[in-house]
């Protein structure tokens, strides 16, 4: 981790055309930004992934049209509110929270949805991993969670992250310049989180690239095979079901020798958080 002193507005900000794209054009997508919020301190790589797990999620959660929100508050909890609240503990905090008006939950599923593996999505539709690394995340940074859902009423996630004094850093990233574009290269994209794969897809195509999806190692290396001498690029996941992401590539590289080789980490593969490297040159 490399915590930093975060105006969570302007974090937040940085994220929003990301998490429009995410969420989909169906769908009605609000930013209410806290006035004068206070800084938090922690790993901004972490607040993406916190929204993008949230957000996916609200997007699942919403059948056909409807709307996910997105706002910061200054919060602040007295003695006697978190005697009431075992959950909560006094002090000033940063509230963070995603709504949705989607289907909501049972108090029988809600008692579920931080432990690991549990989902309700069919199966390759979902690992069961999102919420328990939401909650893993705000624990470790202090915070603590809040979720209010019924049928058919939506749901709420509250995220409470300690204020902290100082002066925030700025993350916003510098633009430079017109992207690249491809001139039809072809692309083999490996990746278990279905939203993340077809926005992936999307944002590939749209720089010109020609792109060959799977959802898991075993359908890449069929699509491997089938395309073998045609693939430029294998830009993988790194931790997926069957096999990770160093093995595929193993096994990949003696179907199409000259690939290059990308791994993603586990946020979105927006421009400033790809981590990569290639494999024999």
């Amino acid at each position: 981790m490399a915590p930093k002193l975060l105006d969570l507005n302007e974090t937040v900000e940085s994220l929003l055309k990301m998490l429009r794209r995410l969420i989909g054009e169906d769908i009605d997508f609000a930013w209410l930004p806290g006035p004068e919020l206070g800084h938090v301190k922690i790993d901004p790589i972490q607040i993406d992934q916190i929204l993008t797990n949230l957000c996916v999620n609200a997007r699942d959660a919403i059948s056909d049209v409807g709307k996910v929100t997105v706002e910061t508050a200054n919060v602040s909890f007295g003695e006697e509110y978190c005697t009431e609240h075992a959950e909560f503990v006094p002090g000033d905090y940063v509230q963070l929270a995603v709504s949705d008006d989607g289907s909501g939950m049972t108090p029988k599923t809600m008692s579920k949805i931080f432990e690991p593996f549990f989902t309700t999505k069919e199966q390759g539709k979902g690992t069961g991993l999102g919420l328990p690394t939401v909650y893993g995340i705000v624990k470790q940074n202090e915070g603590f969670i809040n979720v209010y859902s019924e049928p058919g009423k939506g749901t709420t996630f509250r995220i409470y992250l300690p204020r902290r004094k100082g002066d925030a850093v700025s993350i916003r990233i510098e633009d430079d310049g017109e992207i690249p574009a491809g001139r039809g290269e072809t692309i083999l994209l490996v990746e278990d989180e279905i939203a993340i794969l077809n926005l992936a897809k999307r944002m590939l195509e749209s720089l010109g690239y020609s792109v060959l999806d799977a959802a898991t190692p075993g359908k890449a290396i069929e699509l491997a095979r089938q395309h073998s001498g045609e693939i430029s690029l294998l830009i993988t996941d790194v931790v997926m079901p069957e096999m990770n992401g160093r093995d595929l590539a193993s096994q990949l590289i003696e179907h199409c020798s000259g690939m290059k080789i990308m791994f993603m980490p586990v946020t979105l593969p927006t421009r400033s958080r790809i981590e990569a490297y290639s494999t024999k040159g």
